[in-house]
């Protein structure tokens, strides 16, 4: 292993993959840290729709990077590489083993290949550019000759983003050296029965009181209130649709964010994708590997 670089291990997957469960073993197990990648357990406040860690979790092993931002200031990919790049630094030079996990592509791949992030926007184009549908968007990207390849064209700030910048993209390095990628893929139907016993969960511990006190505080337009288990309760509040319908929705959108997310995922060559039926014993095999050999 490299001696310049500390080594990293980082656990990636589709949301309800089991993770964070795997990540809590390998810390256990080998005297290490976790830095959650999420876009959403970083905000103060959002926590049983975000599936933040909870307090026994943290209690047992330390996390870091749960409850950085203020909804109402808002958070990005850039702000989030450095402080990850700055724990991770903190966690080595304690004789720690960090340990990078989550779901958010862009916050992995941004600490990985040392992403160099462009300038923010400038106010009046974001302004206009949000009022703008996303099939408007698209047309504009047409319209400048802008490359779309690579973008999730579903997504509308990625689009947003490539028109502030005139198609101009991050750029990036080759993939961190002393690094072992572990990946969490799980089967349709099974996958599909966690999500739905997530959010049932979710649902009775009070999901839907703190999504619509945070509505009420922040309104419905913040950014952070547009994660899935947030923004599906608009609807409900505006009477709208039943309790069941909103559950429908946040299973839906959240099957589909995990479909981007394998989709974001599989161009990961580095992705050491676990295999065998006992996923801890392949990952604590895979890792006393990387750590000792």
């Amino acid at each position: 292993m490299s001696t310049l670089i500390p080594p990293l291990i980082v656990i990636v997957g589709e949301t309800a993959s089991g993770k964070s469960g795997l990540a809590m073993e390998l810390a256990k197990r080998f005297d290490g840290e976790l830095i959650c990648a999420d876009s959403w357990t970083v905000y103060k406040g959002f926590d049983i729709g975000s599936a933040k860690p909870t307090a026994t979790e943290t209690a047992a092993v330390r996390h870091h990077l749960l409850d950085v931002a203020d909804p109402a200031d808002g958070y990005s990919a850039a702000i989030f590489q450095r402080m990850a790049q700055a724990t991770i630094k903190d966690i080595s030079a304690r004789g720690k083993m960090p340990i990078l996990v989550g779901g958010t592509g862009l916050y992995i791949d941004s600490v990985l290949f040392d992403y160099g992030f462009l300038p923010p926007p400038l106010a009046a184009l974001r302004t206009e550019l949000n009022a703008l549908s996303l099939e408007e968007l698209i047309v504009r990207c047409t319209t400048m000759g802008l490359d779309i390849t690579g973008i999730d064209l579903h997504n509308k700030r990625r689009v947003i983003r490539l028109i502030e910048n005139q198609g101009v993209r991050p750029s990036r390095t080759p993939a961190r050296a002393n690094t072992l990628v572990l990946g969490l893929q799980v089967p349709p139907d099974e996958l599909r029965s966690r999500i739905e016993s997530r959010v049932d969960d979710m649902i009775d511990r009070g999901l839907e009181h703190e999504a619509c006190s945070l509505a009420c505080k922040y309104g419905w337009d913040n950014e952070a209130m547009k994660g899935i288990g947030y923004a599906e309760w608009q609807g409900y509040a505006a009477g709208m649709q039943s309790i069941h319908e909103t559950k429908d929705l946040i299973v839906a959108h959240t099957l589909n964010l995990a479909k981007r997310q394998r989709t974001w995922f599989k161009r990961n060559k580095s992705i050491q994708w676990l295999t065998d039926r006992d996923k801890l014993s392949e990952a604590v095999a895979e890792t006393t590997t990387f750590l000792y050999k």
